[in-house]
This record gives structure tokens, C-alpha cells and sequence, in this order.
């Protein structure tokens, strides 16, 4: 009887653990898609200062670029 009482706590204290982690996870993706759209997405380009192109993709001023096409 206390193994299944123990049992079930476990269960719904895992539960509870893990719908507040998905809950913070969705605010910190809500904040993000908000931030993006209210700078209209400069601040994805804003570290990317290179004026070369061909450097942007291996510069550690720009982690990414945008636009490259990739093809497997």
C-alpha cells in the first residue's frame, strides 16, 4: 500500500517537474518570436558586421548565414 501511495507522488511530482519545464520552454519561445517579429528580424543579422561575403560563413562575427541553400 505505501509502495503505491510513494508510486503515484513520484509520478505526479515528475509530471508537475516536467509541465513547468514545457511551460518555461513555451514563454522562452513566445518571448523569442516576439522579439524577432517586433525587430522585424534585424536582430538575426545585427552580429553579422562582414562586409566580404565570402567570409560571412567562417567569420565569428556572423554564427550563421542566412543565405546559404543547403544541398545533400
Amino acid at each position: 500500500l505505501f509502495s503505491l501511495l510513494l508510486q503515484k507522488w513520484v509520478v505526479f511530482a515528475l509530471s508537475a517537474g516536467s509541465s513547468l519545464g514545457c511551460l518555461c520552454c513555451l514563454l522562452g519561445l513566445a518571448v523569442s518570436i516576439g522579439l524577432t517579429l517586433g525587430s522585424q528580424g534585424r536582430a538575426l543579422l545585427a552580429p553579422c558586421a562582414v562586409s566580404d561575403i565570402t567570409l560571412a560563413p567562417i567569420s565569428r562575427e556572423c554564427p550563421f548565414d542566412p543565405t546559404r541553400v543547403y544541398v545533400s
